[in-house]
């Protein structure tokens, strides 16, 4: 895992806002007087209106604790609409009596419920999310979960995460988790148990065929390598025929392979390093992708997560990334994980920055950065999806509430240290500040960053205006019950 300034049009999210601090919607109009002054304790929802310094501001979805003065950049959450005057005149402070007991956190029903006249699949964007293999076990996250959570019915496609690359091969992750766990009626997604009958298919295998009956136009797409299954990409480079031939007779098995529409490549990285280094050179990525796309044909799904490094002489220009994205159906650009405890000392960052912010560590490490590298490169935008991380990243021994503090190692998480679910997240830690289109948040000694329901419309928002394919995400697991994240993404595309 891991430009045109016309303004975007915003998609609605109406939400209901806990009474207190909620403030009347006033509608935006050609009046300059000047609205209500806006305060850090109230709530906004969208088309709400406030004024600051003069100014009358129109929220485009829920914020709260967000100054109209510092936030009302192109991807942020309110618009400027010049100066205001006549009326009454506002003041340029909170007002001294803000509503009591404004809320701390969100509300509890945040910007999520898609519009019941909107049916999945009519802005023509794909939302493609990342079901990992192996959150079967300790998440006790199943396919069952796409369709309780709501989320089966807001996706366009399922990325299975991972198969391996053994010895330059295609081969599986993990076999009982693939296609030997036997589920029961309860956790079927048909209500229906698997069998023990010769040849039946069980596992997640056999979910996703039943997910697909029910939502047949969800594709699934068989995603190899990854950071941890990258290695055997060196090897695959050497004879690109021979992995295609092992990935087709693999994908193509007669047990599965009607569950699958596609194949995904997430090479990290090659002619580069990641968790293994490869020095297979620049060509290599596109005889991989090119063999692939051979052997499947035309009318199979070819995809490839990729670097997101928009720096100089970075990883996106370590191989001939244009030339391989050419035969492929779409591009996944890890615009996440920039910015992490795995620099122990810090300095805090957010970890999928849209844009980038004075003070930021590394020029290039931001997501605006890679698209527009790409785009340069003469990779179409239609290709190419955002992607959004449904978890955070953080840091432990923080002082510092903006970004850019130092730090003594990672925050404790459930799974892994410095890494933590939004679901869990958006209670324990909830967002204290915004910065480059993303959230940030600090509780006692530990600072996150993570996306939001919030943030993830600012960042749809520049998805339309880019003219990307989408969003894509990692993962369905770290988001809430309800689908949170994934009705975010839906909602604002």
């Amino acid at each position: 895992m891991q430009k045109s300034l016309r303004r975007a049009t915003w998609a609605s999210a109406i939400v209901l806002v806990a009474a207190t601090g909620a403030i009347p919607a006033t509608q935006a109009s050609a009046a300059a007087a000047c609205a209500p002054a806006w305060s850090s304790s109230a709530t906004y929802v969208k088309d709400n209106q406030a004024s600051q310094n003069g100014k009358n501001y129109t929220a485009k979805w829920w914020t709260q604790n967000e100054s109209p003065a510092t936030h009302s950049g192109q991807w942020d959450v309110w618009i400027d609409n010049g100066a205001c005057g006549g009326g009454t005149t506002p003041p340029t402070t909170p007002p001294t009596t803000p509503p009591t007991t404004p809320p701390t956190k969100p509300p509890t029903t945040p910007p999520t419920t898609p519009p019941t006249t909107t049916p999945p699949g009519t802005s023509g964007k794909n939302v493609v999310g990342y079901f990992a293999e192996w959150g079967v076990y300790g998440r006790n996250y199943h396919v069952k979960n796409l369709v309780t959570s709501g989320s089966a019915a807001k996706l366009t496609h399922i990325l299975y995460a991972f198969g391996n690359t053994t010895g330059g091969q295609c081969s599986i992750g993990d076999s009982y988790a693939d296609y030997d766990r036997a589920y029961s009626a309860a956790e079927s997604v048909d209500g229906v148990a698997d069998t023990w009958d010769t040849g039946a298919l069980r596992g997640s295998f056999n979910q996703l065929r039943k997910l697909k009956k029910q939502y047949p136009n969800i594709k699934v797409i068989w995603s190899f390598g990854g950071w941890t299954w990258s290695g055997g990409f060196t090897q695959a480079a050497a004879n690109p025929t021979a992995f295609a031939n092992s990935c087709y007779n693999l994908v193509k098995d007669s047990r599965w392979a009607d569950v699958f529409d596609g194949i995904d490549v997430d090479w990290e990285y090659p002619n580069a390093c990641g968790l293994s280094c490869d020095a297979s050179g620049p060509d290599s990525y596109n005889k991989v992708i090119s063999a692939l796309r051979t052997k499947f044909g035309q009318n199979f799904l070819v995809t490839s997560a990729i670097s997101a490094d928009g720096s100089n002489g970075g990883k996106l220009d370590a191989a001939d990334y244009a030339s391989g994205i050419a035969k492929l159906n779409l591009v996944f650009p890890m615009t996440y994980d920039y910015y992490g405890a795995f620099a122990a000392q810090g300095p805090t960052a957010p970890h999928s920055p849209l844009t980038s912010y004075a003070g930021i560590p590394n020029q290039g490490f931001w997501s605006d950065a890679a698209i527009q590298k790409l785009k340069s490169k003469g990779v179409p935008a239609s290709k190419m999806l955002l992607g959004i991380g449904f978890y955070g990243r953080g840091w432990t021994g923080v002082t510092q509430a903006a970004p850019g503090g130092s730090a003594t190692g990672a925050a404790p998480g459930t799974y892994e240290a410095g890494i933590e679910d939004y679901k869990v997240l958006k209670n324990s830690c909830p967002a204290t500040g915004t910065i480059a289109g993303t959230a940030y948040a600090k509780c006692g000694s530990n600072w996150w960053s993570y996306d939001t329901p919030s943030t993830i419309a600012g960042k749809m928002g520049y998805v339309k205006q880019q003219g990307l394919g989408g969003a894509f995400f990692w993962e369905f697991s770290g988001d809430t019950s309800n689908g949170e994240l994934i009705s975010a993404i839906k909602n604002n595309l």
